[in-house]
């Protein structure tokens, strides 16, 4: 967990923040009086007067500035990985840069079709993408972090997808973080990176910050190239009461992920490709404008309002479905054979989206209180378009056909929230938190493609969601707290689209008239202690349940189709452990946490790559649990108690660094997780083998609908020779460990040659699994320029 007290993030001094709302800097004056440090944590995304950590009754972890000091050389995502408890993330894509960031069971991804269950914010601003709450971790200014909160549970404060918690990103200042920095590094997998940051104070009152990077590699798979350009800018300007900033945020990338491969083409890593091209090129502006206003010195005026463009366009090379359909139809001038075994599938996407919150914060003897308005709303503009083709001998796509529009969909979204929450003194050491938003939502989709008006449709969902928690400080060593939350997630415009069983679609997708969704709506109930020990050890302890009803989940029918579907109720429960401390020149932590994800209701799915489909009588049409009374050979039934997939049970946070000198600093972490079931066995009874459905067919079936468990080795070093000179380097993946992250349950054209089976009857239905990294080391120089001495 990220030391607070070093800043960062919304944990900073009481001190600090009275000086920024009063113009000025804390101490800087002969004579001015200097406020005690007490560690503060801002309980909404927009800033206000803060409060202190032990009255939280949550174990907020805070990544700050000398946590990401320390891990120069490592991405954004390492960061989450290494450094938040609880954090597992997964190659499903196979690009550094593309990956899922699951806590507590729950997902935030770039990618459509996973279930999305955390909110990201940067700067106060709302990051999921509008149209299917992805999130594109390319787009974060990773030059221009300051500090990383992780809030757990379903905190109704930050919005809607807050179902297991909520990321919060803080950009640096040029009034904060005065001076600059270039940075250049390069290594394994072709990887050259530089970045640049500048912040200067413009007079005592304005400041200025700019940063940008550039990101190029040729990626460890075959045909994995990623290209990254990211460009950040904040101007602001502050009087004794007031404040006002301006930001522009704009990246241009160009990000190729292979995928999952099959367990037979596994052993080559390097060269483990499915199908190829996948590639996804983004393009963001987004500007936004925050000020504060110091109405006295215990109340505050906050706002942020913004302006977000994404152009996104995809290009996937996929396995024809239709071909294992049947050959041509001869009376329709076909050839008898259907030869097109392949597709390019295209997408291109625009979303824009504005929105703006206000909060009023107040402090008072008694009570810390905060209330807002938010107003959020986009316009999505889909199509898609595929091409049909053969594979070459890479199996790469050779178009034949010309291009068919498939779909095209405009999707609009609206929310509405009214926000409060209190922070009462009961006692000097006991503190009541209440808190609760109410989420108004609209969306609206027009079908403009060939199928018009088959997606027309309006939908509305309103949700009031509430918390309560307590916090009792023991002592100055001990804190226990306790607290019950609830969240919601409105469906978004594509699931919507893709509701439909007997109609799964093709990802990024096809689209149907399906179904209504239920928006999801999960509960959590956690309890838990955190304090100091003796020799600068710090440590916290909790247990957590959460109980969602309706989650929308992402069933998977083939390779690339499925739909989406509310599935009455899953849980996940859990605990989390941690220790962190110093003793002489080594500073160390160790973290454990358990997930325990499971169905908490039964229902029939389609699942047909699972051993056990068509096996099971549970799964009628008249079953209540089935899904709209689904007819069909390639249903499993789940039951309450099954684990969700791709959610390790176990994980294991080891570090240690020892600061040998000044100068230098040499650090070894180890991040372990156990074994995991794969989407598409989400009932856990998937076997490699043969096995015969109710209707007499047979089938192979390869791989155990298992990903294994595996643990990691990282190692990291930093020398500097002056104060403005610094070398870096890490090493990843010691061992060259083999392993995986991730997988799903899915049909195998391809021999063992690679090459495409004409006769469908003989595909293979695989254990698909998402590669892990090889052993890779990168280096790199850093020089800082002005502003005060960063450790």
């Amino acid at each position: 967990m990220g030391r607070a007290s070093r800043g960062g993030g919304m944990a900073f001094s009481v001190a600090r923040v009275v000086g920024m709302l009063l113009g000025l800097a804390p101490g800087a004056q002969a004579g001015e009086a200097v406020l005690p440090t007490v560690e503060v944590v801002a309980p909404t995304p927009l800033p206000g007067i803060g409060i202190p950590r032990d009255r939280i009754p949550s174990n907020v972890q805070v990544i700050g500035p000398a946590e990401l000091a320390d891990d120069r050389g490592a991405t954004l995502l390492d960061r989450f990985e290494s450094r938040l408890s609880g954090v597992h993330r997964n190659e499903v894509q196979g690009n550094p840069f593309q990956p899922d960031v699951s806590f507590r069971g729950f997902t935030a991804s770039p990618l459509l079709g996973t279930p999305q269950g955390l909110s990201v914010y940067q700067d106060g601003v709302r990051i999921n993408e509008p149209f299917g709450d992805v999130v594109n971790w390319d787009l974060i200014p990773q030059a221009a972090i300051e500090s990383i909160t992780l809030v757990p549970g379903s905190n109704p404060l930050y919005g809607l997808n807050t179902l297991g918690g909520a990321l919060a990103v803080r950009t640096r200042s040029g009034l904060r973080d005065p001076g600059g920095t270039v940075e250049l590094s390069g290594g394994a997998f072709g990887r050259r990176s530089g970045e640049f940051g500048y912040g200067q104070r413009l007079g005592r009152d304005t400041g200025l910050f700019i940063a940008g990077s550039g990101f190029v590699e040729e990626g460890w798979r075959d045909r994995s190239p990623s290209d990254v350009k990211q460009f950040f800018a904040k101007a602001e300007t502050r009087t004794q009461h007031t404040s006002l900033g301006f930001t522009l945020t704009h990246a241009n990338t160009d990000l190729t992920g292979n995928g999952l491969v099959p367990a037979s083409m596994f052993e080559r890593r390097r060269a483990a490709i499915f199908t190829h091209p996948d590639r996804t090129r983004n393009r963001l502006t987004m500007i936004t404008m925050d000020g504060t206003f110091a109405v006295s010195d215990r109340s505050v005026l906050s706002a942020v309002a913004y302006h977000r463009r994404l152009s996104t366009r995809t290009l996937n090379g996929d396995a024809n479905d239709a071909f294992e359909d049947g050959p041509d139809d001869l009376a329709a001038g076909g050839t008898g054979l259907d030869i097109r075994t392949a597709v390019h599938n295209r997408t291109a996407t625009t979303q824009r989206t504005s929105g703006a919150t206000v909060q009023w914060s107040l402090s008072l003897a008694a009570h810390e209180l905060s209330v807002g308005l938010g107003h959020d709303a986009s316009r999505s503009r889909f199509e898609q378009t595929s091409q049909l083709g053969v594979f070459d001998g890479s199996r790469g796509v050779i178009e034949t056909d010309p291009a068919e529009l498939e779909n095209a969909l405009a999707g609009r979204t609206r929310t509405d929230s009214v926000f409060a929450t209190d922070t009462m003194r009961l006692a000097d050491n006991l503190h009541l938190t209440v808190s609760g938003r109410y989420n108004q939502t609209r969306v609206v989709l027009n079908d403009a493609g060939p199928s018009a008006p088959a997606l027309d449709g309006s939908h509305h969902y309103r949700r009031f969601n509430p918390a309560a928690g307590l916090a009792f400080r023991v002592s100055p060593q001990l804190t226990v707290y306790g607290n019950v939350s609830q969240g919601n997630r409105a469906p978004t415009p594509i699931e919507l689209g893709c509701a439909d069983p007997a109609r799964p679609c093709t990802l990024p997708n096809a689209l149907a008239a399906d179904p209504p969704l239920n928006q999801v709506i999960a509960q959590t109930r956690e309890i838990g202690a955190r304090g100091r020990l003796p020799g600068h050890t710090r440590w916290h302890a909790g247990l957590f349940d959460t109980v969602s009803k309706d989650d929308i989940l992402f069933v998977g029918t083939t390779t690339s189709a499925g739909y989406f579907t509310n599935f009455g109720k899953t849980r996940r429960r859990g605990a989390e452990i941690g220790l962190s401390g110093r003793a002489g020149q080594i500073d160390w932590r160790a973290d454990y946490a358990h997930v325990r994800a499971t169905f908490a209701s039964g229902a029939c799915i389609v699942s047909e790559n699972n051993s056990t489909r068509g096996t099971s009588t549970d799964c009628s049409p008249a079953d209540p649990a089935n899904p709209g009374g689904v007819v069909g050979n390639d249903l499993i039934a789940v039951r309450p108690g099954n684990r969700l997939p791709n959610v390790p049970d176990h994980s294991l946070r080891l570090a240690i660094a020892w600061r040998a000198s000044d100068a230098w600093r040499i650090g070894a972490e180890v991040v372990a997780f156990s074994s995991q079931f794969v989407r598409g066995n989400e009932n856990n009874a998937h076997q490699a083998g043969e096995a015969t459905d109710l209707n007499g067919d047979t089938r192979t079936f390869l791989g155990s609908g298992r990903s294994a468990g595996y643990a990691v080795v990282h190692l990291n070093a930093r020398y500097r020779p002056t104060r403005d000179w610094e070398l870096f380097a890490r090493v990843a993946n010691v061992f060259d460990r083999r392993y995986t992250t991730a997988g799903a349950l899915a049909e195998n054209p391809f021999n063992a040659a690679g090459t495409f089976i004409t006769d469908s009857d003989q595909w293979t239905r695989e254990t698909f699994l998402a590669p892990g990294a090889p052993r890779a080391a990168w280096i790199g120089l850093r020089y800082r320029f002005g502003g005060p001495q960063r450790h």
